[in-house]
């Protein structure tokens, strides 16, 4: 049986840095067979995204470009209706039924995860991966402290031995890039190199898709 399969979802309007180097160090350290970085086509708990759907992949492929590790899945894209994680991991576990699947998701994310749809199925679907930065600590108490009391590993060697059912907390580097301030210097004309990569610099350029409109403010 191949290596895991780590799954990385989010609007990535646009995608940088931010997204790019945990995605890579979760992939080294866990030897995950691959990242997927799955652009969300309709957020379910927040605002539209303001590029289309189709840009933001476009920028995720660029992005990746040349590492053959780190894969764009448009799977969110294609399917209609809100991106529920939970039909991701259905799709992803009729497609790879042998395989160990981990979802990534930061401590903020796992934190809020009980008002996902169906967010007690994913667990049967996935393991979860918490890409823990500083200023988040795990739950200490209620639904989720007891589910890392039964799931929780500190044996990334779990995440390769089962399918899915574990929880492992790994730290990541914390980078402090927001992408509303990347569509803020690309809407003003200011430059946003060594945010995000040259690749993805350039596609937002030549589209023009951060051009026009203020930023909506929320967190990235």
């Amino acid at each position: 049986m191949a290596g895991p399969i780590g799954i990385f979802g989010g609007t990535f309007d646009p995608i940088h840095y931010g997204h790019l180097r945990p995605a890579l160090e979760l992939m080294q350290s866990l030897d995950l067979a691959e990242v997927r970085i799955m652009p969300c086509g309709q957020p379910p708990h927040r605002d539209p995204p303001i590029a289309d759907a189709v840009t933001r992949l476009a920028l995720v492929r660029a992005a990746i470009d040349d590492h053959p590790h780190l894969l764009a899945d448009d799977r969110e894209i294609r399917r209609a209706g809100p991106s529920y994680t939970v039909d991701t991991l259905l799709s992803l576990r009729g497609e790879f039924p042998d395989r160990s699947l981990c979802l990534i998701l930061g401590m903020d994310a796992f934190i809020g995860i009980t008002r996902w749809e169906r967010w007690r199925e994913l667990m049967q679907l996935a393991h979860i991966v918490v890409a823990h930065r500083p200023g988040w600590q795990a739950p200490m108490m209620g639904v989720l402290a007891e589910l890392l009391r039964e799931c929780g590993t500190g044996s990334s060697r779990d995440l390769h031995d089962y399918r899915a059912g574990r929880i492992y907390i790994q730290a990541v580097t914390q980078l402090e890039i927001s992408s509303t301030a990347i569509r803020e210097m690309m809407r003003d004309g200011r430059d946003p190199r060594f945010l995000t990569p040259d690749a993805v610099i350039e596609h937002m350029r030549e589209t023009g898709c951060y051009a026009d409109g203020p930023p909506r403010e929320r967190g990235d």
